[in-house]
């Protein structure tokens, strides 16, 4: 398992993602995509 809490972004001082928080289960697959792909 893989979990990630409370992460945030930044591009110079712009603020992109703020308190994001996830879990990857084990024999799962699992993607993050956004408007760009």
């Amino acid at each position: 398992m893989i979990e990630a809490q409370n992460l945030q972004k930044r591009f110079g001082t712009t603020l992109a993602v703020e308190d994001v928080s996830f879990t990857a289960r084990d024999g799962c697959v699992t993607a993050l995509l956004g408007p760009n792909g």
